[in-house]
């Protein structure tokens, strides 16, 4: 049985360690954790196989879980400061020490146990496709884990019975394992669809999963985009409507209007509140008229994060949101007024261009102008720039071709702080991130007496021809120049280097998209599956259903009156009788020309010698059923070599009697080569010798 307990250890491992990863893929684990965890599961899988041989003392092991669960207080009180981090600490650590030890029944059972509860664990922190695949796993695992446990539990039983041989047995049970786990998925996937999900919010509010974005609330400080820029994590997604997409647009989240040197921030005043009526939000004002320019209408869907920002492009006029009210503040931005949310869905139109040219009041036009105590060079250096030029828009653009073609774009941040970063940035290094340039720009052009104010968002993004969504990462996080210009308003001004983050093509990038096209699916049938989307899916199905019905006899109709030949009808006809005539040949006599190839292969291995039990116990079924066919049967109570010897008939009792010696030799005696003797004398036997 060294098979069955090989396959079993092997299960087990798999079961644990699908346990871990999906605690991994929920990203709450520390990277010490996760390192060590991995590293005890691979010696235990080296151990397994022979490679390494030692054994832990249970003693010791004993001593050392009393030990961290004696920790775990400290690491809830000090390190973690949380209790569902620090339990999954316990667990993952737990986990180890009983993979590492175990050796008997009882160990094995603890290891289930903590694998189980490492999969609740991965199902409360992690809302991930990830978890599905690794739920998948466990499930594979899981039955694989359990049916070679109880083909090991009956091993053990004091009565042993001779099986059939072992043969392949470990590929025979993977494939059964893969079947089985196939099918429970395939039928709870169905079930899936017609029973909506309610524990998602009661999870949500234990393990809130919010991806941290600074710079989107009244303050953003030199640094911290740069620091989102580093990250990939998906943001959010948008979808927008019509056939064209509009290319190298900019989603606004916050505008900022004061900086003292290191920090953009707004000061703090009560923000507008816009309530919704019936779902719509008017976030233009009313009296505007309708200008020139291109309008668009696009859907947003922002993931967990810890901001409450809302983004569109161009001058926002309409949202239509479950929200029952947003705030605008004073920089034209808009925010749920909720603080950190566990995600945000809403339609938005837009228009794009820039803002209207209404003018600015006395007190709004100062506080755009004011500036902290800087380095006089910087405004030498816009008056150079700027020279011989009288409207603003032309200093602006000239501002922004200066910035763009002269300073180099890198997202390596300061090693140290500098007493003054924007001089730092224009005269000694010369290059930085979208902060710096937006920055330099905004200062340089109150040096100048136009107001500006620095904006933070988005890039376009990555299109998915997959799933039609605009993919928006962290990587796309940027910054840019607002300047009021007399007679055009609020004008966007970029003067970041383009291209800093290009798209590499191959096959990494491909592969992104297919894993956010399969986090979208996941996002939208399984985390936002509802009762309206269970209502929309089945109208669809049934609307589809009825469309391919009557298409199909109309497809029909049209082939019957022009394509309609009795000739290719009496052709298809004999193709189909023929293979209707061989699928019941293959019913009728299919099982039997298999087993007879089955015996013709057992027989063909018995006369090389190669014959187990189970061989034997075949041959000796089949010398019954010929006696059997000829009156003599044996009784339950007899043994082999007692039927053999009450025989009435000489001839046939003496072949018997030497049948049952060979098959006690094979059996009991591990003398396989009697097999060959035995085929010889069942031959005899059938042959009536």
């Amino acid at each position: 049985m060294d098979r069955v307990e090989r396959f079993f250890e092997f299960s087990l491992l798999g079961l644990l360690t699908s346990g871990y990863l999906a605690v991994a893929g929920s990203g709450y684990l520390d990277l010490p954790t996760t390192l060590l965890t991995g590293a005890g599961l691979i010696l235990r899988a080296l151990l397994v196989a022979g490679v390494v041989r030692f054994q832990f003392s249970a003693r010791w092991i004993n001593a050392i879980t009393l030990l961290y669960i004696g920790f775990f207080p400290l690491d809830y009180l000090y390190i973690s400061r949380e209790f569902i981090p620090a339990t999954v600490h316990l667990l993952c650590y737990l986990a180890v020490l009983r993979i590492l030890s175990a050796r008997t029944n009882r160990d094995y059972v603890f290891v289930k146990i903590i694998a189980f509860l490492e999969l609740l664990a991965a199902s409360i922190l992690s809302a991930n496709l990830s978890f599905f695949v690794f739920l998948a796993f466990f499930l594979v695992f899981g039955v694989a884990t359990f049916s070679s446990s109880e083909i090991r539990r009956s091993s053990q039983l004091p009565a042993r019975q001779v099986r059939g041989t072992m043969r392949l047995f470990h590929w025979r049970l993977a494939a059964l394992t893969c079947v089985t786990a196939t099918g429970i998925l395939l039928m709870t996937g169905g079930l899936f669809f017609l029973l909506p999900r309610t524990a998602r919010a009661a999870f949500q509010h234990l393990v809130p999963q919010r991806y941290h974005l600074p710079g989107f609330s009244n303050e953003v400080t030199l640094g911290q985009i740069g620091e989102i820029q580093r990250h990939s994590n998906t943001v959010m997604h948008i979808r927008v409507e019509g056939p064209e997409r509009p290319t190298a647009l900019k989603w606004r989240g916050a505008a900022m209007g004061d900086f003292d040197g290191r920090r953009w921030f707004n000061r703090p005043v009560p923000g507008e509140v816009l309530r919704a009526s019936n779902g719509l939000v008017m976030l233009g004002e009313r009296r505007q008229p309708r200008r020139a320019g291109g309008y668009i209408s696009y859907e947003v869907n922002v993931k967990a994060i810890d901001s409450d920002a809302l983004f569109f492009t161009g001058v926002p006029e309409f949202l239509r949101t479950e929200l029952p009210s947003i705030l605008r503040n004073s920089t034209d931005s808009f925010r749920t007024g909720l603080g950190a949310t566990d995600g945000i869905h809403y339609f938005g139109y837009s228009r794009l261009v820039d803002s209207d040219a209404e003018p600015l009041g006395p007190l709004v036009r100062n506080s755009y102008l004011r500036l902290p105590p800087y380095d006089p060079k910087i405004a030498l250096l816009a008056r150079d720039v700027t020279a011989g030029l009288r409207s603003d828009a032309d200093r602006a653009k000239a501002l922004e071709h200066h910035l763009q073609t002269n300073y180099g774009y890198t997202l390596q941040l300061l090693s140290e702080p500098v007493a003054d970063p924007l001089a730092h940035f224009l005269f000694v290094r010369r290059q930085g991130h979208c902060e710096y340039f937006a920055s330099a720009m905004a200062v340089m052009l109150r040096t100048m007496g136009i107001p500006s104010r620095v904006v933070t968002g988005f890039q376009s993004g990555v299109f998915n021809p997959m799933t039609g969504w605009q993919i928006i990462r962290g990587t796309d996080a940027h910054s840019w120049v607002e300047a009021y210009i007399p007679d055009s308003g609020w004008t966007t001004y970029d003067p970041t280097p383009p291209n800093q983050n290009q798209t590499l093509a191959g096959m990494w990038p491909r592969l992104g998209l297919y894993l956010d096209a399969a986090e979208t699916f996941w996002e939208e049938w399984v985390l936002n599956y509802n009762l309206e989307r269970q209502l929309n899916l089945a109208a669809h199905v049934e609307s589809s259903t009825r469309m391919a019905r009557s298409n199909w006899f109309e497809r029909l109709a049209i082939w019957f009156r022009t394509e309609f030949n009795p000739r290719v009808l009496q052709r298809w006809i004999a193709i189909g009788a023929g293979i209707i005539a061989i699928a019941v040949a293959l019913f009728l006599y299919g099982p039997a020309c298999w087993r007879w190839w089955v015996t013709q292969r057992r027989v063909m291995r018995i006369r090389r010698g190669q014959v187990g039990a189970g061989d034997a116990s075949i041959l000796y079924g089949r010398m019954l059923a010929i006696l059997k066919s000829r009156g003599f049967e044996k009784p339950a109570w007899l043994t082999p070599m007692e039927f053999a010897r009450i025989l009435p008939d000489a001839g046939t009792a003496a072949i018997v009697e030497k049948l049952t010696g060979a098959y006690n030799e094979i059996r009991f005696g591990g003398k396989p080569e009697a097999g060959v003797k035995m085929l010889a004398l069942l031959h005899d036997l059938e042959a009536g010798v």
